[in-house]
């Protein structure tokens, strides 16, 4: 049930989709990195381990 915005639906509802978007790209970018950092110490220990 949504309650009844009245004039200010719009400024709301927008409040509520830029924070969606915000923090999916919040999710998407620390996936991202991750996934860089992840493959950045694979690499690390490969090279360590044929090192040594």
């Amino acid at each position: 049930m949504m309650p009844d915005l009245g004039k200010y639906a719009d400024t709301v509802l927008s409040a509520y989709a830029a924070s969606l978007v915000l923090l999916a790209v919040l999710v998407l970018v620390s996936l991202w990195r991750g996934r860089r950092v992840r493959a950045e110490l694979e690499r690390l220990e490969q090279r360590l381990t044929r090192n040594g």
